[in-house]
């Protein structure tokens, strides 16, 4: 369908459903977002045929939603990228994803624990490798999901706030799963040290502003990086678990331990005592990690953020 088809020339919605309108399509957009770029790559994930995938890849590349990379000249190979244009759509299909396990999995309860469907998704990315994702933390620096020299104790959270900010939404105390989030990230400062040690380091994530994020950091006098998700790249990436309040989307509570190579080793979820996980994280980096490399030992002294 050609955009000059609908008849509602002036509605944003039915000209973006004129684009990206049909289920193959977007889970084509989720696909790509998560890492996976090569033809055969979307086939294996979504079971279509060549000539639908060939033709739904063909628009998207039209329609700018995506870009072609070659990687092979003979015979001619090309990677499917997302384009600026295309990673504008991952907040849509957070905002899906929300709405159906909200409304057509659950039934319609606002909730920032994590349901039965939410478990089966994060705890299936076991063993599966954290896509190159960068995003913005609270001191201005960019921050990427894997670290090559160390291990990764990295941790989802819906928010948490500076006193006397604009922050929390009305009645967020009464939203289920989201009471914990100051204490969590306090108990992973308090642990920072040991953790380096034991050869990871900490990063914390969640849909906040980067300025909120630094107010907050500031205040609790983190040693470690919070980074923003407010684009929904590394939700979109990890499909994961997301409820919407205050007029935005949050991360439901999840932790993974992601190794040097990018490869996610255990996963804490559901959370439900947000102090003790960080000391279980601490003593399954003890287990997995082993004593830290000269590397990664020259860099536990590395700085407030190491």
């Amino acid at each position: 369908m050609r955009r000059e088809d609908l008849t509602d020339s002036s509605c944003g919605i039915a000209q973006s459903l004129a684009i990206v309108g049909d289920w193959q399509s977007l889970l084509i957009v989720r696909e790509a977002a998560a890492g996976v770029t090569r033809f055969d790559g979307f086939a294996r994930e979504l079971g279509l045929s060549r000539r639908a995938l060939a033709e739904r890849l063909g628009a998207l590349v039209e329609h700018g939603v995506l870009e072609k990379v070659p990687y092979s000249e003979r015979p001619p190979r090309h990677d499917y990228r997302l384009t600026a244009s295309g990673e504008g759509l991952l907040p849509v299909l957070l905002a899906l994803q929300e709405w159906g396990s909200r409304f057509v999995m659950g039934d319609g309860t606002l909730s920032g624990a994590l349901g039965d469907g939410d478990l089966a998704r994060v705890r299936a990315l076991e063993g599966a490798h954290v896509p190159d994702v960068e995003l913005a933390a609270h001191d201005g620096s960019a921050a990427r999901l894997v670290d090559p020299d160390r291990w990764t104790a990295l941790f989802f959270f819906p928010g948490a706030y500076a006193p006397g900010t604009h922050g929390y939404p009305p009645h967020w105390g009464e939203v289920p799963g989201t009471t914990g989030c100051t204490l969590e990230c306090v108990t992973y400062g308090r642990r920072h040290a040991a953790l380096a040690e034991a050869g990871a380091r900490v990063l914390g994530v969640s849909t906040q502003h980067p300025e909120q994020l630094a107010a907050f950091a500031a205040n609790a006098d983190l040693p470690y990086l919070l980074a923003s998700d407010q684009d929904g790249l590394a939700a979109s990436a990890l499909r994961l678990p997301v409820f919407r309040a205050g007029g935005a989307d949050r991360l439901k509570r999840v932790t993974l331990l992601v190794d040097p190579e990018g490869v996610v080793r255990h996963i804490q979820a559901p959370v439900t005592d947000p102090a003790q996980s960080v000391d279980d994280v601490l003593a399954l980096v003890r287990d997995l990690a082993g004593p830290p490399t000269p590397r990664e030992a020259s860099r536990i002294d590395g700085g407030a953020h190491s």
